[in-house]
């Protein structure tokens, strides 16, 4: 933050705060009331409790709206319970439907209700309409505040259905075009509209061209084509065709963050991103499950080892390298899964992109193999001062790094072949299967040099 920025912060504080000893509401809201709804939710949850009751008394439930939709989710649900009950269901009632489903969607389906029921009517149906769209669709996160107007109006008077509605819509950028069946037929762009002569009809200027999302599309699949076509908003459609309502680039914003902070949890082996609030005990359920897994995969490459104990006997340096090649083999592999995943997740990959980046990583791994190969071989023969222990060592790394880099590139392709999650295929999960691989590379060469080493 800039010392500037930080000076007019402190400024804007301590004016507030002035106010708010003084229980001078005008100066309260004169002064607050002109900075950005994010400012405002800053300085509101930098308060105690008590100082932020106070202000929900100066402010209406339209105006804490705007405060609330810029709070995270836990502050949220902090907030929601300092609240009183109808004050919260005009606030819900005031902020666009699809910002109201986001908060209901984190409550007891009681309290759903009971908001609900309690709240405007008009509201209220608009909510429920939105409701019971499956979670991570394009349906769940879409809102009903849009203008649309018919093909055969004039620019003129499309210009007052604009003017009329425009402050309850989320965003007036693009004008969606409908037929009398509500079916989308164009769009038309604000800027297309402003410029268009007043007496020309909506359809001679319009683009019928539009790109749209089905209702049941995956919000994760609506996100990259926000992206790949730079639109601040896109028409969700069902299967006839019926404009249900439209994605902003801000609710997209907030998909991308969900998303990447998923992926980042299933490559540490979490189910969920984890916050603050869970418990010891809720964090180590969650937990849990995956490490059982990899603790059994652990055992297997322990027993593994076991039965190689006869090699171990006869020649015991062997198992000073084996850390080092294990952990090599799961660096490897890593790097290898960070990129192919990466890669799927924002559909860089198509058919083609998977054998280039496949062929790409297997190539990565030859090079890096044989220069960790050739450095190892080196290092142990003037260490141990044994050329056959060097060469044993040196051609394990080379292997396993070659083998290992594959595998991390190739098991998330496959798993997106079958329709799974590539992030399932864990950097813990990884880094068990190169061990597995490692060491059945490292002892079979072993087996079959073992005569030079003793």
């Amino acid at each position: 933050m800039s010392d500037y920025k930080k000076k007019l912060d402190e400024e804007f504080a301590s004016n507030l705060i002035d106010a708010i000893q003084k229980n001078d509401i005008d100066a309260f809201r004169k002064e607050f009331l002109e900075v950005h709804p994010y400012d405002q939710a800053k300085f509101f949850m930098s308060q105690e409790k008590d100082v932020r009751l106070q202000i929900y008394s100066y402010l209406s439930p339209t105006e804490m709206a705007e405060i609330f939709h810029n709070l995270d989710s836990e502050d949220q649900e902090s907030t929601l319970q300092e609240m009183d009950q109808e004050y919260i269901a005009d606030m819900l009632s005031q902020m666009y439907a699809d910002d109201a489903v986001d908060v209901l969607n984190e409550l007891e389906k009681d309290q759903v209700v009971s908001y609900l029921t309690i709240m405007d009517d008009e509201a209220a149906q608009e909510i429920k309409d939105l409701l019971h769209y499956e979670e991570k669709t394009a349906g769940s996160i879409m809102t009903t505040e849009y203008v649309a107007i018919s093909a055969n109006q004039t620019i003129r008077n499309a210009m007052k259905i604009l003017k009329s509605e425009a402050p309850e819509a989320e965003t007036i950028y693009y004008i969606y075009v409908v037929d009398g069946e509500e079916r989308l037929v164009g769009v038309i762009s604000l800027r297309d509209l402003i410029i268009a002569e007043d007496e020309k009809l909506i359809s001679e200027v319009m683009n019928d061209r539009v790109v749209a999302v089905s209702v049941s599309e995956d919000q994760e699949h609506v996100a990259k084509m926000m992206k790949d076509y730079d639109f601040l908003a896109v028409p969700v459609l069902d299967f006839q065709r019926h404009l249900l309502g439209i994605i902003t680039v801000d609710d997209i914003i907030d998909v991308m963050e969900e998303e990447a902070s998923e992926d980042y949890s299933k490559l540490a082996g979490v189910p969920d991103f984890e916050n603050n609030d869970y418990s010891a005990l809720t964090a180590a359920r969650k937990r849990l499950p995956w490490l059982i897994i990899l603790l059994f995969l652990g055992m297997f490459t322990a027993s593994l080892i076991g039965r190689f104990d006869s090699i171990l006997d006869k020649a015991s340096i062997l198992a000073v390298f084996i850390p080092l090649i294990a952990g090599m083999a799961g660096n490897t592999g890593t790097q290898a899964l960070a990129i192919a995943v990466r890669g799927i997740a924002i559909g860089d990959i198509d058919h083609k992109g998977k054998v280039k980046m496949l062929r790409k990583e297997i190539l990565t791994g030859l090079i890096i193999g044989m220069t960790c190969g050739i450095l190892v071989m080196v290092i142990v023969d003037l260490w141990q001062h044994n050329l056959i222990l060097g060469l044993l060592v040196g051609i394990a790394i080379f292997a396993t790094l070659t083998v290992s880099t594959m595998a991390g590139a190739l098991i998330p392709l496959i798993m997106h072949k079958f329709k799974i999650d590539p992030a399932v295929a864990s950097g813990p999960f990884i880094t068990t299967l190169n061990d597995i691989i490692s060491i059945l590379i490292y002892f079979g060469l072993a087996s079959l040099l073992i005569n030079y080493l003793v």
